[in-house]
């Protein structure tokens, strides 16, 4: 069938296999001589491709086992996080680390070693996972976690699946009281006043910044900050106090159609962006976790918009040295080219761990683009931006950055391609990815 990420860009035209239980895994291993493991197809690009082979694991959900003493949560890889939210959060319980989006799988969680608005302070979700079980492609299985196979470990988290196909997953859930995150929003007049913003949040939890990124002169890099933390009951109005756990129901809304190719273009962006940047007010609510955490969820299929043709989101992080002139350089030059993104997403990151992990300490800029050779002229000057200013790329959202970016970029990746080696000597794990970069 004809598969893709959520980009919509590329597209293949893929076998694609859905093995039952581990004995049929392993069959399908021992007859398969290429092959990637697929959770939710939510990676943005070619990751989780393989034309040969791609397996999807969504029929591996089961919720395996929960500690309520410890919060250890015992699940299947092919679990989604909506799934794990609306079992355990009723029960005072969320997961420590979570991206934009919900529907995902644990195990393409790991794979990305995704990280989210706390990673200044809680890590990347691989952090929070206690151990991982990996088929490897000769059929073994392994329990890994830092202290048993711990180069295995290591390597797959943020690996892209090129270590084996994780089986089950034990990770440390998070204790709250509430399912409602008190928010506050810092309105900024340009990068200096963001960045500050963020510095002067590292007490918070949680922090992200929509950023205006085609505002220009002493208005480039004015963004609307939201910070927030996890509100405790007394927090709460009257009426919610005696049901802290009991949220609203949302009613997504759908986009029904792709969107004409010029429906997005410098001055529709300029206009949204203008107005977002407007509407925004400084101040603190009280929000539900799903509007904090997950609000491009609430448009189901928002990837249309951007056409037939599809999208490529752009995720490049910088050392913390090198992130003020980094950013101002590649604003600068999205504002120049005018071929705006209204989905741009400021962070800080901590320091990152695990071998091909994405996160390093600094901070990380997520543009949005529609796939086209002038988008793809722009990203050009930008990885070029980023390469001077020692930063890199994430392979989640990756759809079109070489052989050369990648090495560059990630100073694990020796470590990774050894620890590769003994695990999957034949490369029998490979996706449209990795043979791109040369993985």
């Amino acid at each position: 069938m004809m598969l893709s990420g959520w980009g919509r860009y590329p597209r293949a035209d893929c076998r694609v296999l859905a093995p039952r239980g581990e004995a049929g895994l392993r069959a399908v291993l021992a007859q398969e001589t290429s092959l990637i493991a697929r959770g939710n197809g939510r990676s943005y690009g070619d990751p989780a491709l393989n034309p040969r082979a791609t397996l999807t694991l969504r029929q591996t959900d089961r919720l395996l086992g929960f500690d309520p003493a410890t919060g250890m949560l015992e699940a299947e890889a092919g679990v989604l996080l909506p799934d794990i939210i609306e079992t355990f959060l009723p029960r005072g319980w969320f997961v420590p680390v979570t991206p934009g989006t919900k529907f995902v799988t644990l195990g393409g969680m790991i794979a990305a070693d995704v990280h989210g608005k706390n990673h200044h302070c809680a890590g990347s979700f691989g952090d929070h996972v206690e151990s991982l079980e990996l088929m490897l492609a000769d059929g073994r299985l392994l329990r890994c976690s830092p202290t048993e196979n711990r180069e295995l470990f290591d390597a797959t988290r943020g690996g892209m699946g090129l270590t084996g196909v994780i089986r089950s997953v034990r990770i440390r859930m998070l204790k709250v009281e509430s399912a409602w995150i008190r928010q506050e929003t810092l309105k900024t007049r340009n990068l200096a006043q963001t960045m500050d913003g963020f510095e002067a949040s590292r007490g918070w939890t949680y922090s992200v910044a929509w950023i205006d990124c085609l505002a220009v002169g002493k208005k480039l890099g004015r963004a609307l900050l939201y910070r927030g933390e996890h509100a405790r009951p007394e927090e709460l109005a009257t009426d919610k106090r005696a049901q802290p756990f009991a949220v609203p129901p949302r009613r997504p809304k759908t986009v029904p159609f792709d969107f004409p190719g010029f429906a997005l273009n410098r001055w529709s962006v300029t206009a949204f962006n203008a107005l977002y940047y407007a509407m925004g007010r400084s101040g603190t609510a009280i929000v539900d976790y799903d509007s904090y955490f997950y609000p491009l969820d609430a448009m189901q299929d928002w990837n249309r918009i951007y056409g037939r043709g599809g999208f490529v989101q752009y995720q490049c992080v910088l050392p913390k040295a090198a992130s003020r002139e980094g950013l101002v350089d590649m604003l600068g030059r999205v504002a120049r080219a005018g071929n705006g993104s209204f989905l741009s997403v400021l962070k800080l990151l901590g320091p990152g761990r695990g071998m091909l992990s994405f996160p390093l300490e600094g901070y990380t800029l997520a543009l949005d683009f529609p796939a086209t050779p002038q988008t793809f002229a722009l990203l050009r000057e930008l990885d070029a931006i980023v390469a001077a200013h020692g930063g890199r790329v994430y392979l989640a959202k990756d759809a079109r950055t070489d052989a050369a970016a990648l090495r560059k970029g990630y100073d694990g990746l020796d470590a990774f391609e050894a620890a590769r080696r003994e695990a999957d000597p034949f490369r029998k794990f490979s996706s449209l990815q990795s043979e791109r970069l040369g993985l």
